[in-house]
């Protein structure tokens, strides 16, 4: 398996170069490897197709020269959509108030998966409301987590693309 942490220090530069935030990076596939790199724009607008191909492009040069991955693969560039993955502390800050699902590494008070409303990010700590009690879940232990596609997220990027 290829050094994700070594092709994202390559990927990252060149995205925020172009005006690009960095949102996940993974390798995926068993016959033929598949890099996914998922970007959205610096500048609150909506990211289209064209700014797909853009990155795919300038993306696809520097990992020909570079090569960090040793085997056949594809690359694969995508915008988070709307209930988009959640990867930094800085996502789970800006959607404070929307739901989402987060997913640990390990155990806590019994379970893995968790599903409540955000409230935020307190040191290293992701806070999460569940049926109106806060839990508070270590952000070195989120394995995954993601928005969860409800109507008042449906109606802020409604406005959001209006803007």
């Amino acid at each position: 398996m290829p050094n994700l942490a070594a092709i994202e220090r390559l990927v990252e530069p060149v995205l925020e170069d172009m005006g690009y935030n960095l949102v996940r990076l993974q390798m995926q596939g068993t016959k033929r490897m598949v890099l996914q790199i998922m970007a959205e724009p610096k500048a609150d607008r909506p990211m289209g197709v064209e700014d797909c191909a853009a990155i795919s492009r300038a993306l696809s040069a520097i990992l020909d020269v570079e090569e960090p991955i040793d085997e056949a693969y594809s690359l694969e560039v995508s915008s988070p959509g709307i209930d988009r993955p959640l990867t930094r502390p800085e996502h789970f800050e800006r959607y404070v108030g929307f739901d989402a699902k987060v997913e640990m590494d390990h155990l806590i008070d019994g379970r893995k998966r968790f599903t409540g409303k955000l409230l935020g990010v307190e040191g290293e700590e992701v806070l999460i409301e569940i049926e109106d009690n806060p839990v508070r879940l270590p952000l070195d232990g989120v394995q995954k987590a993601k928005l969860v596609l409800t109507d008042a997220l449906l109606k802020a990027a409604a406005r959001e693309q209006e803007a």
